[in-house]
């Protein structure tokens, strides 16, 4: 059974300040996203510029990814032909802060989860609802 490794790095911009004006232009400051598949999993570096920090982390299964996809196009009535992937935006699928509350609660329906209010404000994305998932239901196998 593969497990997911997630790990977060901080980047601390006084930092900056303190390198050589050489050295400050190989600091990491406007990626927002860079990804990239290996033959064991697909693996994403992200950065929030709000928080300025960067987090690798493994990507949800595509089963899930798909379940997901699923869900969020049912719960948004989306028609057949708009297409959800995992690196879709709720807030760019038209959904609103309700539509994404209903979103949550269909995912604890079909997955049989619950997802605490702090873990549910951290979702974004289809990928960001799928990892999620995976991480818990992978927490209930081990309780």
């Amino acid at each position: 059974m593969a497990h997911s490794l997630a790990a977060a790095v901080s980047f601390s911009p006084p930092a900056a300040r303190r390198r050589l004006p050489s050295q400050v232009a190989n600091v990491i400051s406007s990626w927002s996203s860079v990804s990239f598949n290996s033959q064991m999993s697909f693996v994403s570096i992200c950065s929030r510029p709000s928080q300025l920090r960067f987090m690798i982390c493994c990507s949800a299964k595509k089963e899930t990814v798909d379940k997901v996809c699923m869900i969020v196009k049912r719960q948004l009535a989306l028609t057949d032909g708009t297409s959800v992937t995992g690196e879709s935006k709720f807030s760019e699928l038209g959904a609103d802060s309700l539509d994404t509350v209903e979103i949550v609660m269909g995912l604890e329906e079909e997955f049989n989860i619950t997802v605490d209010e702090t873990s549910a404000q951290d979702i974004a994305t289809v990928q960001d609802a799928a990892r999620l998932i995976e991480k818990l239901v992978l927490l209930e196998k081990d309780a």
